[in-house]
């Protein structure tokens, strides 16, 4: 264990507070939070509900400053609107706070990722250790670099055909902010593509994670209020099938408790309000080339934001794995 995380891990409970924390991703996070049972959380902002209570137990929420913020707390979560984060996050490193930002701004392809360490830990938990700042992984490419990462690690995906993403995701991915195309008499029975021409914000990061694949990324909205599923075809070179793809995500994934292989189609009901990704592979019948069809499904909430957050904090401060972590129902 680094001196910095072992520095942090006495009888006393951390001190942490989160920098906007009346968004679904602040609320879900605090929610966490509250029954860690190694971390106080000492402050939570939100200028627009300052005054009111927060999930926390007996805080209610402030509007800080980030210097008078960072002097309370040992461990900063930044879940502000992207683009927002940058003072805050150089207010917790001014102040030698670990800082686990969950927007945007500071993961790969933001331009300001310089410094910050990219916390998706089943890939990069060795770096995540020793971080000051960790960028916590986007939703989408969430399920997306698990899914894919171990597989391009051996060499098995036809480089030469595009990745085809089809992804699915609830409301609550959208934010909090009310918006006339969110609103439950508009989404009530629909279900819909957007972002087409694969210009969506979150190939950057899936690009700079998954280097040399060509993504072809189509989100959709699904009528409901939270998980994500992403289906994936992805073209295999000659002889590799689904059962090698298991054996691949079962050795990388072998100490997690968090990422679940399994056999049948993942379903949205089995990982929502959990902090669990459950992945599948199926061999596709008919086709000219090999082609498998990759199935990922999380909570956009929960692994996808303020649970991989909370694993964060866990390896950063030499907690243990799973703690503050919710289990999928079986």
């Amino acid at each position: 264990m680094s001196a910095m995380a072992s520095s942090r891990t006495g009888g006393a409970r951390v001190r942490v507070g989160v920098a906007g924390g009346s968004g679904y991703t602040g609320l879900e996070l605090l929610d966490r939070l509250a029954s860690h049972p190694r971390v106080e959380v000492v402050f939570a902002t939100a200028r627009s509900e300052a005054g009111r209570p927060s999930p926390v137990p007996g805080l209610d929420f402030e509007d800080l400053s980030p210097e008078v913020a960072c002097s309370r707390a040992e461990v900063l979560f930044c879940c502000l609107p992207h683009g927002t984060a940058v003072e805050w996050v150089e207010a917790g490193r001014a102040s030698g706070l670990r800082v686990i930002d969950l927007t945007a701004d500071h993961r790969p392809g933001s331009g300001r990722d310089a410094g910050a360490v990219y916390g998706m830990v089943e890939r990069n938990g060795a770096a995540v250790v020793d971080a000051q700042v960790v960028a916590n992984p986007g939703c989408y490419p969430t399920g997306v670099v698990l899914s894919l990462a171990p597989l391009l690690d051996a060499g098995i995906v036809d480089l030469e055909r595009p990745i085809s993403i089809h992804a699915s995701s609830g409301v609550t991915g959208a934010g909090r902010t009310p918006k006339r195309d969110l609103l439950f008499a508009e989404i009530f029975g629909d279900y819909r593509p957007y972002s087409l021409g694969n210009g969506h914000r979150h190939l950057l990061e899936m690009r700079a994670a998954l280097e040399g694949a060509q993504l072809l990324f189509v989100p959709h909205l699904l009528p409901v209020d939270r998980g994500i599923v992403e289906t994936l075809s992805v073209g295999v070179q000659a002889g590799v099938d689904a059962a090698h793809v298991r054996r691949l995500w079962s050795e990388a994934y072998a100490t997690s408790s968090i990422v679940k292989v399994i056999d049948d189609a993942p379903r949205l009901a089995s990982v929502v309000r959990s902090d669990e990704l459950h992945l599948a592979v199926f061999d596709n019948a008919g086709l000219s080339a090999p082609t498998l069809t990759v199935v990922a499904a999380f909570d956009n909430l929960g692994k996808g934001a303020a649970g991989q957050a909370v694993q964060n904090m866990n390896l950063m401060l030499g907690f243990a794995p799973g703690e503050g972590l919710r289990r999928a129902r079986r």
